[in-house]
Protein backbone atom coordinates (compact mmCIF):
# COMPACT_ATOMS: atom_id res chain seq x y z
CA UNK A 1 0.00 0.00 0.00
CA UNK A 2 0.97 3.58 -0.79
CA UNK A 3 1.96 6.33 2.49
CA UNK A 4 0.92 3.22 4.79
CA UNK A 5 2.70 4.87 7.91
CA UNK A 6 -0.34 7.54 6.86
CA UNK A 7 -3.32 5.32 7.24
CA UNK A 8 -1.74 3.73 10.14
CA UNK A 9 -2.00 7.32 11.78
CA UNK A 10 -5.96 6.83 11.16
CA UNK A 11 -5.85 4.29 13.11
CA UNK A 12 -5.28 5.45 17.04
CA UNK A 13 -5.45 1.59 18.27
CA UNK A 14 -2.24 0.74 16.09
CA UNK A 15 -0.13 2.91 17.91
CA UNK A 16 -1.09 0.77 21.39
CA UNK A 17 1.16 -1.00 23.26
CA UNK A 18 0.52 -4.20 24.93
CA UNK A 19 2.49 -5.83 27.08
CA UNK A 20 4.98 -3.78 26.20
CA UNK A 21 5.10 -4.46 22.78
CA UNK A 22 3.83 -2.41 20.08
CA UNK A 23 0.32 -3.73 19.07
CA UNK A 24 0.08 -6.32 15.86
CA UNK A 25 -3.77 -6.67 14.92
CA UNK A 26 -3.86 -9.51 13.33
CA UNK A 27 -7.67 -10.53 13.89
CA UNK A 28 -9.46 -8.48 11.76
CA UNK A 29 -11.92 -11.66 10.52
CA UNK A 30 -13.29 -11.16 13.70
CA UNK A 31 -13.43 -7.27 13.30
CA UNK A 32 -11.66 -4.49 11.43
CA UNK A 33 -10.41 -1.53 13.16
CA UNK A 34 -11.95 1.59 13.09
CA UNK A 35 -10.51 4.93 11.22
CA UNK A 36 -10.78 8.29 12.73
CA UNK A 37 -13.20 9.33 10.22
CA UNK A 38 -15.68 6.67 11.30
CA UNK A 39 -15.70 7.66 15.00
CA UNK A 40 -15.91 11.49 13.69
CA UNK A 41 -19.32 10.55 11.42
CA UNK A 42 -20.97 8.58 14.65
CA UNK A 43 -19.44 11.56 17.23
CA UNK A 44 -20.98 14.80 14.59
CA UNK A 45 -24.22 12.43 14.76
CA UNK A 46 -24.38 12.00 18.16
CA UNK A 47 -23.06 15.63 19.67
CA UNK A 48 -24.74 17.59 16.97
CA UNK A 49 -28.23 16.45 16.73
CA UNK A 50 -29.38 12.74 17.35
CA UNK A 51 -32.66 12.66 16.32
CA UNK A 52 -34.76 10.15 14.96
CA UNK A 53 -35.61 9.60 11.33
CA UNK A 54 -38.17 9.81 8.64
CA UNK A 55 -40.71 10.86 11.22
CA UNK A 56 -39.89 13.76 12.45
CA UNK A 57 -40.49 17.87 10.59
CA UNK A 58 -38.03 18.99 12.54
CA UNK A 59 -34.10 20.08 11.13
CA UNK A 60 -32.52 18.06 12.98
CA UNK A 61 -34.91 15.05 11.81
CA UNK A 62 -34.55 15.72 8.57
CA UNK A 63 -30.30 16.45 8.76
CA UNK A 64 -30.86 12.78 10.33
CA UNK A 65 -33.03 11.27 7.86
CA UNK A 66 -30.27 12.91 5.09
CA UNK A 67 -27.77 11.38 6.47
CA UNK A 68 -29.06 8.30 6.80
CA UNK A 69 -30.51 7.64 3.76
CA UNK A 70 -27.62 8.94 1.73
CA UNK A 71 -25.40 5.63 2.95
CA UNK A 72 -28.12 3.51 1.13
CA UNK A 73 -26.36 5.09 -2.33
CA UNK A 74 -22.56 4.78 -0.74
CA UNK A 75 -23.83 1.21 -0.09
CA UNK A 76 -25.46 0.77 -3.91
CA UNK A 77 -22.23 1.93 -5.04
CA UNK A 78 -19.97 -0.16 -3.38
CA UNK A 79 -21.71 -3.34 -4.32
CA UNK A 80 -22.95 -2.03 -7.04
CA UNK A 81 -26.51 -2.17 -6.92
CA UNK A 82 -29.08 -0.96 -9.82
CA UNK A 83 -30.68 0.82 -6.86
CA UNK A 84 -30.56 2.70 -3.36
CA UNK A 85 -33.99 0.76 -3.10
CA UNK A 86 -32.41 -2.24 -3.25
CA UNK A 87 -30.54 -1.73 0.22
CA UNK A 88 -31.64 -2.93 3.74
CA UNK A 89 -30.22 -1.73 6.51
CA UNK A 90 -29.97 -4.12 9.71
CA UNK A 91 -28.09 -5.29 12.63
CA UNK A 92 -25.74 -7.22 11.04
CA UNK A 93 -25.28 -10.39 9.08
CA UNK A 94 -26.60 -12.70 10.94
CA UNK A 95 -29.72 -10.99 11.49
CA UNK A 96 -29.79 -10.48 7.93
CA UNK A 97 -29.21 -14.64 7.44
CA UNK A 98 -32.01 -15.18 9.65
CA UNK A 99 -34.34 -12.14 7.78
CA UNK A 100 -34.10 -13.83 5.01
CA UNK A 101 -34.49 -17.37 6.15
CA UNK A 102 -37.59 -16.69 8.12
CA UNK A 103 -39.24 -13.96 5.12
CA UNK A 104 -38.22 -16.95 2.28
CA UNK A 105 -39.90 -19.72 5.00
CA UNK A 106 -43.55 -17.69 4.61
CA UNK A 107 -43.18 -17.00 0.98
CA UNK A 108 -41.99 -20.14 -0.38
CA UNK A 109 -41.21 -22.74 2.08
CA UNK A 110 -43.46 -26.21 2.88
CA UNK A 111 -42.74 -29.40 4.49
CA UNK A 112 -39.78 -31.33 2.19
CA UNK A 113 -38.60 -28.35 0.47
CA UNK A 114 -34.91 -28.31 0.27
CA UNK A 115 -32.06 -25.45 1.15
CA UNK A 116 -28.70 -25.96 -0.02
CA UNK A 117 -25.64 -24.61 1.81
CA UNK A 118 -22.05 -25.05 1.84
CA UNK A 119 -19.67 -27.19 3.57
CA UNK A 120 -17.59 -24.08 5.19
CA UNK A 121 -20.68 -21.73 6.25
CA UNK A 122 -20.31 -19.79 9.49
CA UNK A 123 -22.99 -21.00 11.85
CA UNK A 124 -25.34 -17.99 11.02
CA UNK A 125 -25.86 -19.53 7.90
CA UNK A 126 -26.86 -23.19 9.47
CA UNK A 127 -28.44 -22.31 12.48
CA UNK A 128 -31.38 -20.67 10.71
CA UNK A 129 -32.16 -23.41 8.23
CA UNK A 130 -31.52 -26.24 11.20
CA UNK A 131 -34.37 -24.16 13.21
CA UNK A 132 -36.56 -24.34 9.94
CA UNK A 133 -35.92 -27.80 9.54
CA UNK A 134 -37.12 -28.55 13.15
CA UNK A 135 -40.07 -26.18 13.25
CA UNK A 136 -41.27 -26.44 9.22
CA UNK A 137 -39.78 -29.80 8.64
CA UNK A 138 -37.03 -28.30 5.65
CA UNK A 139 -34.62 -30.54 4.20
CA UNK A 140 -31.21 -29.09 4.21
CA UNK A 141 -28.18 -30.13 2.04
CA UNK A 142 -24.71 -29.79 1.75
CA UNK A 143 -22.32 -28.70 -0.80
CA UNK A 144 -19.21 -30.68 0.10
CA UNK A 145 -15.44 -29.30 0.04
CA UNK A 146 -12.24 -30.94 -0.51
CA UNK A 147 -9.11 -31.17 1.36
CA UNK A 148 -7.29 -28.01 0.21
CA UNK A 149 -10.85 -26.10 1.55
CA UNK A 150 -12.61 -25.56 -1.78
CA UNK A 151 -15.89 -26.22 -2.36
CA UNK A 152 -16.98 -29.35 -4.86
CA UNK A 153 -18.96 -27.13 -7.24
CA UNK A 154 -18.79 -30.45 -9.75
CA UNK A 155 -21.15 -31.74 -7.38
CA UNK A 156 -24.01 -29.40 -7.34
CA UNK A 157 -26.12 -29.93 -9.98
CA UNK A 158 -26.79 -33.42 -8.36
CA UNK A 159 -27.86 -31.81 -5.15
CA UNK A 160 -30.44 -30.30 -6.65
CA UNK A 161 -34.13 -31.66 -7.17
CA UNK A 162 -38.05 -30.10 -7.75
CA UNK A 163 -37.91 -29.65 -4.15
CA UNK A 164 -34.89 -27.51 -3.95
CA UNK A 165 -35.96 -23.83 -3.57
CA UNK A 166 -33.13 -21.98 -2.10
CA UNK A 167 -29.23 -21.95 -1.92
CA UNK A 168 -27.34 -19.90 0.68
CA UNK A 169 -23.48 -19.77 0.37
CA UNK A 170 -20.50 -18.26 1.78
CA UNK A 171 -18.26 -15.80 -0.35
CA UNK A 172 -15.19 -16.11 1.45
CA UNK A 173 -14.82 -18.32 4.15
CA UNK A 174 -14.29 -16.93 7.45
CA UNK A 175 -12.30 -19.47 8.60
CA UNK A 176 -9.94 -20.97 5.57
CA UNK A 177 -9.27 -17.66 3.85
CA UNK A 178 -11.14 -19.69 0.81
CA UNK A 179 -12.84 -16.98 -1.93
CA UNK A 180 -15.77 -19.37 -3.61
CA UNK A 181 -16.75 -19.11 -7.37
CA UNK A 182 -19.96 -17.24 -6.41
CA UNK A 183 -21.41 -16.16 -9.82
CA UNK A 184 -20.75 -19.68 -11.41
CA UNK A 185 -22.84 -21.29 -8.09
CA UNK A 186 -25.41 -18.16 -8.84
CA UNK A 187 -25.67 -19.59 -12.42
CA UNK A 188 -26.35 -23.22 -12.02
CA UNK A 189 -28.63 -22.45 -9.29
CA UNK A 190 -30.52 -20.08 -11.26
CA UNK A 191 -30.66 -22.40 -13.99
CA UNK A 192 -32.81 -24.50 -11.42
CA UNK A 193 -35.23 -21.77 -10.29
CA UNK A 194 -33.70 -21.44 -6.96
CA UNK A 195 -33.12 -18.20 -5.21
CA UNK A 196 -29.37 -17.00 -4.39
CA UNK A 197 -28.60 -15.68 -0.77
CA UNK A 198 -24.79 -14.64 -0.64
CA UNK A 199 -22.90 -14.19 2.37
CA UNK A 200 -20.23 -11.21 2.32
CA UNK A 201 -19.14 -10.86 5.62
CA UNK A 202 -15.85 -11.68 5.24
CA UNK A 203 -15.43 -10.75 1.30
CA UNK A 204 -16.25 -7.00 1.89
CA UNK A 205 -12.88 -5.79 3.20
CA UNK A 206 -10.96 -7.42 0.61
CA UNK A 207 -11.87 -6.13 -2.89
CA UNK A 208 -14.33 -5.38 -4.60
CA UNK A 209 -18.21 -6.77 -4.73
CA UNK A 210 -20.34 -6.65 -7.80
CA UNK A 211 -23.74 -7.83 -7.63
CA UNK A 212 -24.94 -7.24 -10.65
CA UNK A 213 -22.18 -9.70 -12.26
CA UNK A 214 -22.72 -12.45 -9.41
CA UNK A 215 -26.47 -12.05 -10.44
CA UNK A 216 -27.35 -13.24 -6.76
CA UNK A 217 -30.32 -12.53 -5.39
CA UNK A 218 -29.82 -11.59 -1.65
CA UNK A 219 -26.28 -10.21 -0.07
CA UNK A 220 -25.55 -9.73 3.15
CA UNK A 221 -22.67 -8.19 4.89
CA UNK A 222 -21.65 -6.58 8.41
CA UNK A 223 -20.39 -3.07 8.53
CA UNK A 224 -18.03 -3.83 11.42
CA UNK A 225 -16.07 -6.29 8.99
CA UNK A 226 -15.28 -3.58 6.78
CA UNK A 227 -13.57 -0.75 9.36
CA UNK A 228 -17.06 0.44 10.51
CA UNK A 229 -18.62 0.16 13.46
CA UNK A 230 -20.69 -3.14 14.82
CA UNK A 231 -24.66 -3.19 15.21
CA UNK A 232 -24.89 -2.59 11.73
CA UNK A 233 -25.45 -4.45 8.36
CA UNK A 234 -26.79 -4.52 4.95
CA UNK A 235 -29.66 -6.63 2.92
CA UNK A 236 -29.11 -6.14 -0.57
CA UNK A 237 -32.39 -7.58 -2.13
CA UNK A 238 -33.50 -7.36 -6.03
CA UNK A 239 -36.10 -5.06 -6.26
CA UNK A 240 -38.33 -6.98 -7.33
CA UNK A 241 -37.71 -9.84 -5.23
CA UNK A 242 -38.19 -7.41 -2.29
CA UNK A 243 -41.43 -6.30 -3.44
CA UNK A 244 -42.81 -9.73 -3.42
CA UNK A 245 -40.79 -10.63 0.15
CA UNK A 246 -42.83 -10.82 3.15
CA UNK A 247 -41.26 -8.68 6.14
CA UNK A 248 -39.92 -10.69 8.87
CA UNK A 249 -40.39 -8.01 11.85
CA UNK A 250 -43.14 -6.16 12.61
CA UNK A 251 -43.08 -2.49 14.11
CA UNK A 252 -42.86 1.29 13.58
CA UNK A 253 -41.46 2.85 10.36
CA UNK A 254 -42.64 0.00 7.85
CA UNK A 255 -46.16 0.16 8.15
CA UNK A 256 -48.25 2.58 5.22
CA UNK A 257 -51.15 2.00 7.59
CA UNK A 258 -52.71 -0.48 10.63
CA UNK A 259 -55.78 -1.31 11.65
CA UNK A 260 -57.50 -3.99 13.84
CA UNK A 261 -58.20 -5.67 10.47
CA UNK A 262 -55.17 -5.42 8.47
CA UNK A 263 -51.80 -3.50 8.13
CA UNK A 264 -50.17 -2.25 4.85
CA UNK A 265 -46.79 -2.32 4.39
CA UNK A 266 -44.98 0.42 3.31
CA UNK A 267 -43.03 0.38 0.07
CA UNK A 268 -39.37 -0.03 -0.31
CA UNK A 269 -36.05 -1.05 1.96
CA UNK A 270 -38.40 0.61 4.82
CA UNK A 271 -40.93 -2.13 4.89
CA UNK A 272 -37.65 -4.26 5.98
CA UNK A 273 -36.21 -1.79 8.67
CA UNK A 274 -38.78 -2.25 11.95
CA UNK A 275 -38.67 -0.07 14.81
CA UNK A 276 -35.90 3.08 15.04
CA UNK A 277 -32.68 1.67 13.00
CA UNK A 278 -29.15 1.81 14.32
CA UNK A 279 -29.44 5.72 12.88
CA UNK A 280 -25.52 6.55 14.43
CA UNK A 281 -23.76 2.52 13.23
CA UNK A 282 -25.30 3.46 9.39
CA UNK A 283 -24.21 7.03 9.17
CA UNK A 284 -20.79 5.47 10.62
CA UNK A 285 -20.83 2.68 7.88
CA UNK A 286 -21.22 5.15 5.28
CA UNK A 287 -17.97 6.84 6.54
CA UNK A 288 -16.32 3.56 6.50
CA UNK A 289 -17.42 2.11 3.05
CA UNK A 290 -15.75 6.16 1.59
CA UNK A 291 -12.50 5.07 3.63
CA UNK A 292 -12.33 1.85 1.68
CA UNK A 293 -13.41 3.00 -1.58
CA UNK A 294 -10.81 5.57 -1.60
CA UNK A 295 -8.29 3.36 -0.84
CA UNK A 296 -9.44 1.08 -4.51
CA UNK A 297 -10.36 -2.04 -3.63
CA UNK A 298 -7.54 -3.64 -6.27
CA UNK A 299 -4.51 -1.55 -4.10
CA UNK A 300 -6.43 -3.61 -0.46
CA UNK A 301 -6.55 -7.12 -3.00
CA UNK A 302 -3.01 -7.00 -3.92
CA UNK A 303 -1.95 -5.58 -1.25
CA UNK A 304 -2.98 -7.95 1.56
CA UNK A 305 -2.19 -10.76 -0.78
CA UNK A 306 1.65 -10.10 -0.57
CA UNK A 307 1.38 -10.26 2.47
CA UNK A 308 -0.48 -13.91 2.84
CA UNK A 309 2.01 -15.12 0.21
CA UNK A 310 4.91 -13.60 2.71
CA UNK A 311 3.05 -15.30 5.82
CA UNK A 312 2.57 -18.39 4.51
CA UNK A 313 5.89 -19.27 3.04
CA UNK A 314 7.24 -18.40 6.05
CA UNK A 315 5.59 -20.95 8.54
CA UNK A 316 5.55 -23.55 6.11
CA UNK A 317 9.31 -23.19 7.42
CA UNK A 318 8.11 -24.45 10.98
CA UNK A 319 8.56 -27.44 12.04
CA UNK A 320 4.82 -29.69 12.63
CA UNK A 321 3.02 -26.62 11.46
CA UNK A 322 0.47 -27.25 8.90
CA UNK A 323 -1.83 -24.71 7.32
CA UNK A 324 -5.94 -25.45 7.56
CA UNK A 325 -7.08 -24.19 4.20
CA UNK A 326 -4.78 -23.88 1.31
CA UNK A 327 -7.02 -23.18 -1.64
CA UNK A 328 -5.50 -21.65 -4.71
CA UNK A 329 -8.11 -18.61 -4.21
CA UNK A 330 -7.60 -17.06 -0.88
CA UNK A 331 -8.04 -13.42 1.09
CA UNK A 332 -5.03 -12.53 3.58
CA UNK A 333 -6.61 -15.70 6.23
CA UNK A 334 -4.09 -17.87 7.44
CA UNK A 335 -5.44 -20.48 9.44
CA UNK A 336 -2.88 -23.69 11.08
CA UNK A 337 -1.82 -25.67 14.23
CA UNK A 338 1.06 -26.58 15.39
CA UNK A 339 1.29 -30.74 16.32
CA UNK A 340 1.39 -31.09 20.19
CA UNK A 341 0.80 -27.51 20.80
CA UNK A 342 -3.52 -26.05 21.72
CA UNK A 343 -4.41 -23.05 19.73
CA UNK A 344 -5.05 -21.36 23.20
CA UNK A 345 -1.55 -21.75 24.18
CA UNK A 346 -0.08 -20.30 21.05
CA UNK A 347 -2.76 -17.30 20.73
CA UNK A 348 -1.98 -16.05 24.71
CA UNK A 349 1.81 -16.30 24.33
CA UNK A 350 1.44 -14.63 20.92
CA UNK A 351 -0.44 -12.18 23.21
CA UNK A 352 2.30 -11.51 25.71
CA UNK A 353 4.26 -10.56 22.33
CA UNK A 354 1.87 -8.07 21.27
CA UNK A 355 -0.37 -9.90 18.45
CA UNK A 356 -3.73 -10.31 18.19
CA UNK A 357 -5.03 -13.57 16.67
CA UNK A 358 -8.17 -15.48 16.92
CA UNK A 359 -7.97 -19.23 18.22
CA UNK A 360 -10.91 -21.64 18.36
CA UNK A 361 -13.37 -23.12 15.72
CA UNK A 362 -14.45 -19.56 14.51
CA UNK A 363 -17.81 -20.30 14.60
CA UNK A 364 -17.19 -22.86 11.85
CA UNK A 365 -17.65 -26.39 13.64
CA UNK A 366 -18.74 -28.03 11.04
CA UNK A 367 -15.54 -27.03 9.24
CA UNK A 368 -13.30 -28.16 12.52
CA UNK A 369 -14.94 -31.42 12.31
CA UNK A 370 -14.25 -31.84 8.36
CA UNK A 371 -10.60 -31.08 9.17
CA UNK A 372 -10.26 -33.49 12.55
CA UNK A 373 -9.21 -30.69 14.49
CA UNK A 374 -11.48 -28.94 17.55
CA UNK A 375 -9.77 -25.60 16.63
CA UNK A 376 -7.13 -23.23 14.75
CA UNK A 377 -4.78 -20.49 15.12
CA UNK A 378 -5.73 -18.08 12.80
CA UNK A 379 -3.62 -14.60 11.66
CA UNK A 380 -6.09 -12.23 9.07
CA UNK A 381 -4.34 -9.22 7.68
CA UNK A 382 -5.52 -6.12 7.00
CA UNK A 383 -3.74 -3.30 4.46
CA UNK A 384 -2.80 -1.28 7.53
CA UNK A 385 -0.62 -4.29 8.07
CA UNK A 386 2.89 -4.25 7.49
CA UNK A 387 5.82 -6.81 6.32
CA UNK A 388 7.74 -6.52 9.23
CA UNK A 389 4.92 -7.57 11.58
CA UNK A 390 4.33 -10.58 9.82
CA UNK A 391 8.21 -11.55 10.19
CA UNK A 392 7.76 -10.85 14.02
CA UNK A 393 4.81 -13.05 13.89
CA UNK A 394 6.90 -15.46 11.84
CA UNK A 395 9.71 -14.84 14.38
CA UNK A 396 7.38 -15.57 17.76
CA UNK A 397 5.82 -18.65 16.00
CA UNK A 398 9.20 -20.31 15.30
CA UNK A 399 10.06 -19.66 19.69
CA UNK A 400 6.85 -20.96 20.56
CA UNK A 401 7.01 -24.38 18.31
CA UNK A 402 10.48 -24.74 19.36
CA UNK A 403 9.99 -24.10 23.59
CA UNK A 404 7.04 -26.84 22.91
CA UNK A 405 9.01 -29.08 21.04
CA UNK A 406 11.75 -29.30 23.89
Amino acid sequence: MQNIKLIREDFPALSRNINGKPLIYFDNAATTLKPKSVVAAMDDYYLNGAANIHRGVHRLSIEATDKYENVRKICQKFINARSEQEIIFTSGTTLGLNSLALSLAVQKLSHGDEVIVSAMEHHANIVPWQLLRERKGIVLKVLPMNDKGELETQHLEALISPRTKVLSCVMTSNSLGTINPVKHITAVAHAHGLEVIIDAAQAVAHGSIDVQDIDCDYLVFSGHKVYGPTGVGVIYGKEEKLKALPPALGGGDMIFSVTWEKTIFADGPVRFEAGTPPIAEVIGLGAALEYFMALGSENVERYESTLLKRAQAAVKRIGGLRIIGEAKEKVGILSFVIDGVHPHDIGTLLDGAGIAVRTGHHCTQPVMAFFGIPATTRASFSFYNTPEEVDFFVEKLTEIQKFFST
